[in-house]
C-alpha cells in the first residue's frame, strides 16, 4: 500500500471545446484525489488552449489509484460549464516514482473533446517519520548517533 506524497504539476490543456456563444472560455481545473480536492487558477480569456504551469500536493495513504481531472469553464452570470474530464491511473506512478509531461484525453459524454497535459511525481513515505531503520525512534539529542557521524 503506498503511502507519501504525490505532486501533479497541471500544466496546459488544448482544444477544449466551450460553450460560450461569442466569447472565449476561461477554463480552471478541479483536481481530485479521493476526498482531496484542489483547484487551479482561471486562465481568464485563454480560449481552448489554456497554460496553468501549477503544482498541486496531495497525500497518498491507501491504495486508491486515481487521480480526477474536472474542467470547467468560468461564467460570471450563470453556473460554471463542465467542459470534460480525465481520469489518471496512479499504478505506474506509484511504482516508478514519476512520469514526465503526458498528454491524457478530455473526455465529455464519452466523447473526446480535447487534451490534458500534466507530470506526476510521488515521493514515498520513508517508514514514518522520526523512524530508525529497525522501526524505533531515532535520537534526536547528541550522543552516539552524533559522535558517531564524526568519524
Amino acid at each position: 500500500m503506498p503511502r507519501g506524497t504525490l505532486e501533479v504539476v497541471l500544466v496546459s490543456a488544448k482544444g477544449l471545446d466551450g460553450s460560450d456563444f461569442l466569447a472565449n472560455i476561461d477554463p480552471y481545473v478541479i483536481l481530485s484525489y479521493r476526498s482531496q480536492e484542489h483547484k487551479s487558477t482561471v486562465a481568464e480569456g485563454a480560449g481552448s488552449n489554456p497554460q496553468w504551469n501549477e503544482s498541486f500536493l496531495f497525500t497518498v495513504s491507501d491504495s486508491s489509484c486515481e487521480l480526477n481531472l474536472k474542467i470547467m469553464d468560468k461564467d460570471n452570470f450563470s453556473q460554471d460549464d463542465f467542459l470534460g474530464e480525465a481520469t489518471i491511473t496512479l499504478d505506474a506512478v506509484f511504482d516508478e516514482g514519476s512520469h514526465p509531461e503526458t498528454s491524457y484525453n478530455v473526455v465529455k459524454d464519452k466523447e473526446y473533446c480535447g487534451e490534458i497535459k500534466v507530470a506526476l511525481t510521488f515521493t514515498a513515505e520513508r517508514g514514518g517519520a522520526g523512524r530508525d531503520e529497525y522501526g524505533g525512534q531515532e535520537e534526536s539529542y547528541g550522543g552516539w548517533n552524533e559522535s558517531a557521524r564524526d568519524f
